[in-house]
């Protein structure tokens, strides 16, 4: 068992770590302020070949493992966690969506100008009264000839305001319930399509989550994601790309955790109390050394679902247990950071605030971690 990065992957890394402190830990703070989207690094980021690191070169992709676009994002977390939110949805459940399961055509026509940046993508399950119950959609798809018609709303939609595609799930049967939901490829612009409210956020300020409206929405049949055999088998889809989402949820989390780490770190060696450093105090030296544990586990834990990813494996649980654990312990090691900072650490003038806000909705979105422990109960039962 070899647990050594690969060369390919430490360049990654490095590359990724690099952009990342010159790039993104300079604008997170404005971001966080200003809720402006990132175009601009957006941008730079498509420029290096990481706005699709796992989708094959010959779509213009990175063609990188899963390991390696794991890291990405947790690099990407580490400099900016709004940027990772913004990543997260474009690749994870859109291009890699398509990818996974779009028609020839459909790859051919989406995913070069998604990886290039030239197209941004999104992914819209989420309704107002279907959250954690995502089978029960209210969003109806009605046939008429060759076309479907559209009509619903959908919300908490990232990168909603922004995308020229939306992986979009409605019901197309309503009597046959989750064996009724069909995927669609909806692109911006279409008549009856309209973005909403952008939600004022806690944390991941620099992301944008959308209400989308559908009214009379008119889009042929060639639409569906995967074509005519994908008609029911939505809510399947829908699930098997959130175990992508979810294995990237974990590397962001991982991220978040070790910048709150770094930063209480660097505090404590400067920081001085009752006539010395307080990285001196055990005290202090025992929350370090618990969130460094945790933080490696959780890296290894998500690491090793990205690994069965890339070989072909199923990772349903093992997904789901990386985006539980390791949200979980982000948000113990920023609020144990933020200890460390004591006062200063509830201030807008360092970093932890905005990192305990940023890391809050990690044990909320693409599934509360409440759903995970169902996900993974019902994995042990099935293997056990």
């Amino acid at each position: 068992m070899d647990f050594e990065l690969t060369d390919e992957q430490k360049m990654v890394r490095d590359t990724i770590r690099k952009f990342a402190e010159t790039e993104l830990m300079p604008v997170c703070a404005e971001l966080d302020n200003t809720r402006e989207f990132p175009w601009d690094t957006i941008k730079k980021m498509a420029e290096l070949g990481f706005l699709a690191p796992p989708l094959p070169t010959e779509y213009g992709g990175g063609g990188l493992d899963h390991v390696a676009y794991a890291i990405v994002g947790e690099e990407v977390a580490r400099g900016c966690a709004s940027h990772a939110t913004i990543l997260g949805a474009h690749c994870s459940l859109c291009v890699m969506g398509i990818h996974d399961f779009g028609t020839d055509e459909q790859k051919q026509k989406y995913l070069p100008k998604l990886a290039s940046g030239e197209w941004l993508g999104a992914y819209s399950l989420t309704e107002p009264g279907a959250g954690s119950d995502a089978s029960n959609l209210q969003t109806i798809a009605k046939k008429e000839g060759e076309y479907y018609i559209i009509n619903g709303q959908k919300q908490w939609c990232t990168n909603g305001a922004e995308a020229k595609v939306v992986i979009l799930f409605a019901n197309t049967n309503p009597e046959a319930g989750l064996r009724g939901i069909t995927p669609f490829i909806i692109e911006d612009g279409v008549e009856g399509f309209t973005k909403g409210h952008i939600e004022d956020t806690m944390g991941i300020r620099g992301s944008h989550q959308t209400e989308l409206h559908f009214k009379d929405v008119r889009v042929h049949e060639s639409q569906i994601l995967g074509g005519e055999k994908s008609i029911g088998r939505g809510f399947k889809i829908a699930m098997i790309i959130l175990d992508n989402g979810r294995i990237g949820m974990a590397a962001a989390s991982v991220g978040i955790a070790q910048a709150a780490l770094e930063a209480a770190v660097k505090y404590a060696k400067e920081r001085e109390q009752f006539g010395k450093k307080i990285a001196e105090f055990q005290a202090i030296q025992w929350m370090l050394a618990d969130s460094a544990a945790e933080i490696e586990a959780a890296r290894r834990l998500t690491y090793y679902a990205a690994w069965m990813k890339s070989t072909g494996q199923r990772v349903t649980g093992e997904a789901a247990m990386a985006k539980m654990f390791a949200s979980e312990v982000c948000g113990r090691v920023c609020d144990r950071a933020l200890q460390i900072h004591g006062g200063y650490g509830y201030s807008r003038e360092y970093p932890l605030e905005r990192l305990v806000r940023d890391a809050r909705i990690k044990r909320i979105y693409e599934g509360t971690n409440e759903i995970q422990r169902l996900v993974i109960s019902r994995d042990v039962l099935r293997k056990y």
